[in-house]
């Protein structure tokens, strides 16, 4: 499949996993109310830590291996079964350890915890990385779409009260196994099951633990903001961080999906010893990733203080001032994403990704403790930007003498010099409109995207050097 449709699947996946629960969130706290939904919360939260540890980091280690084995079917075959053996292992003993940990550790939760066991249990069975390392975004997409449809439907239909919280936990924990099952039938005829010592298959243990203490470092230093700014300025303060970030999060799905979708193409190009055409493919994958992360980020500074009354309630309007800050962030991730998804994961170099997570947690933390008791929520905003400037400034002091960082820097501070004339303009279109409604949102939405797109145009024709759409229009399929 061509890299455009799987950049088109795999974003419009991620945005619907992204938003779905957002259409359910609504309904399931006039249904449970608060203490129902902080119960909620906790068991999934704990649910997810052990659902990490299962899946180990083959999110980016099995797509890589299987990208770049994917041209030797024997290769292949031997790679996806020593991965599955092994991720068949460390799941059932994460699943154990969780079924420990309901029987005996959990408090109020714990029937709530009992039937997310569902979700320990899909991590034995999910083969997604070796779908996305085959360059197959297609079923995971429809058929995972599908799923949750259903289950959204299924929370309006049963969930009725307060005592129904184990089957939202129920409902949406099939979903999750449901889902990685119906991916099975994609992978018949383009892999085999072969015998794999168990040795051979552990080699792979490794790398993949290394890959998990990164997504374990930025779990923690995402979640510790909330937890920090709710022990150290209060439950109000938090809820005003956690409404804004929630918007910033959103958003970085589609900084993440493109990765996603890259990231084979590029291994695949590093096993075949491109390394010159994966330069020219990172210096157009940045100028796409700029143009989109900066009309993002200034496109919700212009709207925030609007948008935030207006989608939670005067009770939010502060969330519009930390939204603005938190923008930003989106351009730095996805900075770090390039570098990270297409020359420092298929190069196998996961120890510069941990340094640089690592780096990115210890600033967040430091920033937290010194600001939140005096800033509250904005100083937890102050720690994040911290956090995602220290990632990429971490990859530069690896990397500058690899990569054409000062070519890379100009694409980021183009975009948003566009992003910044757009923002000005947003603001100028609403201040002339009355009233602070919807209209007014959508139409300083629709003309700073006029705007942004107009400059961008006569940017790339001022530099000659423009043509985003030859990343998508690449004749290889991957």
């Amino acid at each position: 499949m061509s890299t455009r449709k799987n950049a088109f699947y795999n974003i419009a996946y991620r945005v619907f996993s992204i938003f779905l629960p957002l259409v359910t969130a609504p309904y399931l706290s006039r249904v449970v109310g608060k203490a129902g939904v902080g119960l909620y919360s906790y068991a999934w939260s704990v649910s997810e830590i052990f659902v990490i540890i299962g899946m180990l980091g083959l999110a980016d280690y099995g797509v890589r291996a299987i990208a770049k084995a994917r041209d030797d079917r024997a290769r292949l075959d031997r790679t996806f079964s020593g991965i599955f053996i092994m991720q068949l292992a460390v799941a059932f003993i994460t699943l154990l350890v969780w079924l420990g940990y309901v029987a005996f550790a959990a408090g109020e939760e714990k029937t709530i915890a009992l039937h997310l066991t569902w979700m320990s249990v899909s991590c034995m069975v999910n083969l997604d990385w070796c779908l996305q390392g085959l360059g197959e975004f297609r079923s995971i997409a429809l058929r995972n779409t599908a799923v949750k449809l259903l289950a959204a439907g299924s929370v309006f239909l049963f969930v009725r009260s307060a005592d129904d919280l184990w089957i939202y936990g129920l409902v949406w924990s099939l979903a999750t196994l449901a889902g990685c099952l119906l991916c099975w039938p994609s992978l018949k005829g383009r892999v085999s099951f072969v015998r794999v010592p168990l040795k051979e298959a552990f080699r792979h243990f490794l790398p993949c633990s290394v890959l998990l203490i990164s997504v374990l470092a930025v779990r923690v230093y995402r979640t510790m903001d909330k937890i920090m700014v709710g022990a150290l300025a209060g439950m109000a303060e938090n809820g005003l961080y956690e409404n804004a970030e929630k918007i910033i999060y959103c958003l970085s799905g589609f900084i993440s999906a493109i990765g996603t979708v890259l990231m084979p193409k590029v291994s695949h190009m590093q096993e075949k010893g491109e390394t010159e055409a994966i330069r020219r493919h990172i210096d157009v994958s940045m100028q796409l990733m700029m143009c989109m992360t900066a009309a993002m980020a200034f496109g919700v500074m212009a709207v925030a203080p609007e948008f935030s009354v207006l989608f939670y309630g005067d009770a939010f309007a502060a969330s519009g001032t930390l939204m603005r800050f938190l923008a930003i962030t989106l351009v730095m991730i996805g900075f770090a994403n390039v570098v990270r998804t297409q020359w420092i994961l298929p190069q196998a170099r996961d120890g510069i990704v941990i340094r640089c997570v690592t780096a990115g947690a210890a600033v967040n933390l430091a920033v937290n403790f010194l600001l939140i008791p005096r800033m509250g929520a904005m100083g937890a905003v102050i720690g994040t930007l911290a956090a995602e400037l220290t990632v990429p400034a971490a990859q530069f002091v690896i990397l500058r003498r690899e990569l054409n960082y000062p070519r890379l820097i100009k694409h980021a501070a183009a975009y948003c010099s566009i992003g910044a004339v757009m923002a000005l303009f947003v603001r100028l279109v609403m201040s002339m409109l009355s009233g602070h409604g919807w209209l007014t949102v959508a139409a300083g939405a629709v003309s700073g995207a006029a705007v942004f797109g107009l400059l961008c145009l006569a940017y790339w024709r001022v530099t000659r050097n423009g043509d985003l759409m030859g990343l998508i229009r690449h004749r290889k399929r991957v």
